[in-house]
């Protein structure tokens, strides 16, 4: 038998989230392009960091006029 706390808890997020299916939804939408963001700008900040001084935006100050 679930305890009472894991019981109310699943109650709350059913109620919250699961329960209409618009706010399910909005619910998946809004994760998608959270973590879509996060992932991005993530990814971004380890691929500089890897390729430093070798991208356009680290030496185009030796070529501009």
């Amino acid at each position: 038998m679930p305890s009472a706390a894991a019981s109310g808890l699943t109650r709350t997020v059913y109620n919250t989230i699961f329960k209409r299916n618009s706010v399910f939804v909005t619910t998946i939408f809004v994760g998608a392009i959270g973590f879509e963001v996060a992932f991005d700008s993530t990814t971004d900040k380890i691929w500089d960091n890897l390729n430093k001084g070798k991208q356009w935006k680290d030496i185009k100050h030796k070529y501009e006029q």
